[in-house]
């Protein structure tokens, strides 16, 4: 970090109670006042260099004796002031990325310019900022950190100094190259507004590739919103402000504004983990409709895993349930997608959805073995899937009978609600067959699982009889 030092002066500054004053021959006639603190200073160093208490001692009505004044809305407080008031009695000072912007915001507030005089505090600090701070990457991270305690160059030159603890890339660090997303990390320590800045502008500049962007916003939420994670981190340090809902749908809402129109710029996996929370932050209906559509159209891409989110509240560590609900609504926005748009592609239209429909018939695999799950969700999820999807209903028909084993209360009527989506000339004839013997189904889907199988026999016995006869036919003719 780098640093720069200003004055030659000792420090002559002490407290007593809640006053700050100079050690000095010469009695204080400038009185200031920053909220709870009382600074007993000097008109002779202070006014030659701040053009606003030059205004502010010009107002008053007696300026003969010692005056008092008012700076509670100083940026960066009382410290910030310090900084400029030592300066001004030549008191040395060190700046650093860490209290440069509150020094830089203090001393613009009290106007100390170069039109007041010259090499006054705003000019040095301008010099330290462009030569010093912009020139590395940690101190200009360091430095938009620090904008939050405040109210109010060029590549080739930036020390590639920066923090990167992914996993397996310590080994790796002695390494020339750089990965690509190695300012990732860095930037998920700032404030929402600055962190959606920055991401902002590299966007516009079209020199990083979107899943950059997207790896940025990852990393930038898995952060703040834990509850997004695998498994959420132990961390004591995150204040009940950074916590509150209100920030955190603030995030979330600013994220997902924030990710760039190209297809897989973030993964299917990340964007449900958003969706999946956006009823715990009551995020607006803007947002919510946005992932959705952005889920739906990366369906086909998710895995089995992907699908498998907890149902309720990430406080709530004892439910297992997955929440069926959510994989619903993406099915259902996908399939409005499609059918509002003439596919230009119909074949690969096909190939999609029916993928969708083989990851949809897993995943209902595994939901029917939760013994709270409704059967109204299963066999809503089951039936969403239009006829296209399912060329074959032998995986459906593993989901609906391991679905009759875990939930042997089932009523009548629940189980016809459940198998009516079945169709048995979809099923193989292995799985058929053990259909018209399955125990758990309902007596009317098997009657019609018999009635089909009858129908076929007959198809294919009265279909051999035909041949017969017409090779019979045909040998008599000759």
């Amino acid at each position: 970090m780098k640093f720069m030092k200003l004055g030659t002066r000792p420090d002559t500054f002490y407290t007593q109670e809640a006053t700050r004053t100079v050690i000095s021959d010469v009695p204080s006639d400038l009185t200031i006042r920053i909220n709870d603190v009382t600074y007993l200073l000097h008109k002779y160093p202070l006014l030659p260099k701040s053009s606003l208490l030059q205004r502010l001692f010009s107002e008053l009505d007696d300026c003969s004796s010692s005056v008092a004044l008012d700076l509670h809305d100083i940026p960066g407080g009382e410290e910030a002031f310090e900084l400029c008031a030592k300066f001004c009695y030549g008191i040395t000072i060190n700046l650093s990325a860490h209290n440069f912007v509150s020094a830089f915001c203090a001393a613009n507030f009290l106007r100390m310019t170069e039109a007041v005089e010259k090499g006054n505090l705003v000019m040095k600090l301008e010099a330290f900022f462009s030569s010093c701070i912009l020139e590395g990457w940690k101190d200009s991270v360091l430095t938009l950190q620090n904008t939050e305690k405040c109210t109010s160059g060029p590549k080739i030159l930036v020390t590639w100094s920066y923090t990167y603890t992914r996993p397996g890339y310590g080994k790796k660090r002695h390494q020339s190259s750089v990965p690509k997303d190695w300012w990732t990390e860095d930037v998920s320590f700032l404030d929402i507004d600055i962190f959606r800045c920055i991401v902002a502008a590299v966007k516009s500049t079209n020199m990083l590739r979107p899943q950059l962007i997207g790896e940025a916003l990852h990393v930038y939420a898995s952060r703040w919103l834990p509850e997004i994670t695998e498994n959420r981190p132990n961390e004591s340090s995150t204040s009940q402000e950074q916590d509150s809902p209100g920030r955190k749908k603030k995030i979330l809402e600013t994220t997902v504004g924030l990710i760039p129109a190209d297809k897989g710029s973030v993964s299917i996996k990340f964007l449900l983990r958003l969706l999946r929370i956006t009823n715990f932050l009551a995020v607006s209906p803007v947002t919510k409709a946005e992932l959705l559509r952005l889920s739906g159209l990366q369906l086909e891409e998710a895995t089995l895993s992907d699908l498998l989110l907890p149902a309720r509240s990430p406080n709530d560590h004892d439910q297992t349930s997955t929440d069926i609900d959510l994989v619903t609504m993406v099915l259902e926005s996908i399939l409005r997608q499609w059918r509002r748009q003439t596919p230009a592609d119909e074949s690969q239209l096909l190939i999609s959805i029916q993928k969708i429909g083989k990851l949809i018939d897993s995943y209902l695999q595994v939901v029917a073995k939760d013994a709270n799950m409704p059967v109204q969700k299963v066999a809503s999820l089951a039936e969403t899937l239009p006829g296209i999807a399912r060329p074959h209903h032998d995986d459906l028909y593993r989901a609906i009978n391991i679905y009759l084993k875990e939930h042997p209360e089932l009523s009548k009527t629940e189980k016809k609600q459940l198998c009516r989506v079945l169709d048995c000339q979809k099923l193989s004839p292995e799985v058929r067959a053990h259909a018209v013997r399955n125990e758990h189904l309902p007596l009317r889907t098997v009657v019609q699982f018999l009635f089909f199988e009858q129908e076929k026999g007959n198809f294919i016995t009265n279909k051999k009889h035909t041949s017969w006869e017409l090779g019979t036919s045909g040998v008599l003719e000759n």
